[in-house]
């Protein structure tokens, strides 16, 4: 089992559950910092994973998604300087834990995990996405689960139907009828989540719906007479959105399932950036318990 870290969600929330009056000597926040080092050290002591990857967002305002529709994530505010900052000294965290991260200017982390998870799977190796993101549960295969962490907990294949209403493989296509609002995606207007679930109940998948149009008016929701006019002219939208909703699992990444196993961590390098950050002893005697875990 390798596992598959969406270390984004797990920053903004430290972020934003952490006191923000926890500064550095130089009165820089720290907060992001110490609860995401706090979540992977709980998280590395918990599990003792073999295989483990920490994917980051390369770049929080673009990727190709924003290529082919500028209005991605439009939405959202960009994230703070201060918070900027705090995302390298993570990065900088789980390299010192001797935890293999990354990041990709172009792709964002789901990509990242996309990809990760499909070479898994062409040699037999199954994955456990620790994320919060609905989108991520397009990726589960029936060997394979989400980990809402510290949230819903763990999913199985079999269960995503129960949270979402469709199956992994329809999730991308629902997201791209029902839009998504996170993401500023808006699919296709006046189809919401039920009949968005609806069809594809139905017809399995959205390249059906658009090639079985002229019997949409059969599916069992409100407004189902006026579907068909609402999907052909919406059609281009949808056929964007479903662009947009889709995790890339090609990314040129710098290392295999193989490269996946932690190594040692490098507790001066860990030392230092405590230092810097004037974090306290706790989380160092933590550092401490991996490298002997890792030892062992």
């Amino acid at each position: 089992m390798q596992y598959l870290i969406d270390a984004s969600v797990y920053v903004f929330r430290a972020h934003y559950s952490m006191p923000d009056d926890m500064v550095d000597d130089h009165g820089n926040p720290i907060n992001a910092l110490y609860g995401f080092c706090r979540f992977i050290g709980d998280f590395i002591e918990q599990i003792n994973p073999s295989h483990i990857a920490v994917l980051f967002d390369g770049s929080l305002t673009g990727s190709f998604r924003t290529e082919i529709y500028p209005l991605y994530k439009a939405n959202r505010d960009p994230a703070p300087p201060e918070l900027k900052r705090q995302f390298e000294q993570c990065r900088r965290f789980v390299r010192a834990l001797g935890v293999m991260e990354s990041a990709h200017q172009r792709y964002e982390a789901d990509d990242l995990i996309g990809t990760l998870v499909s070479q898994g799977r062409k040699i037999g190796v199954p994955s456990t996405i620790v994320s919060r993101d609905k989108d991520l549960t397009q990726l589960v295969s029936k060997d394979d689960v989400f980990w809402d962490y510290a949230g819903k907990g763990k999913m199985g294949y079999a269960a995503i139907p129960e949270y979402f209403g469709v199956w992994p493989e329809q999730i991308a296509d629902f997201l791209a009828l029902a839009g998504d609002s996170v993401d500023n995606i808006k699919g296709v207007p006046g189809i919401g989540r039920k009949t968005a679930i609806a069809l594809l109940q139905h017809f399995g998948s959205l390249d059906n719906v658009y090639a079985h149009l002229d019997t949409v008016h059969q599916v069992n929701v409100r407004g189902a007479k006026g579907l068909a006019t609402k999907l052909e002219l919406h059609r281009e939208d949808a056929i964007l959105a479903r662009k947009l909703t889709g995790i890339a699992c090609d990314v040129p990444i710098e290392k295999s399932v193989a490269g996946l196993k932690p190594e040692k961590p490098d507790l001066v390098a860990i030392n230092e950036l405590f230092d810097e950050a004037a974090i306290g002893i706790a989380l160092r005697r933590q550092a401490e318990r991996i490298a002997r875990l890792r030892s062992g």
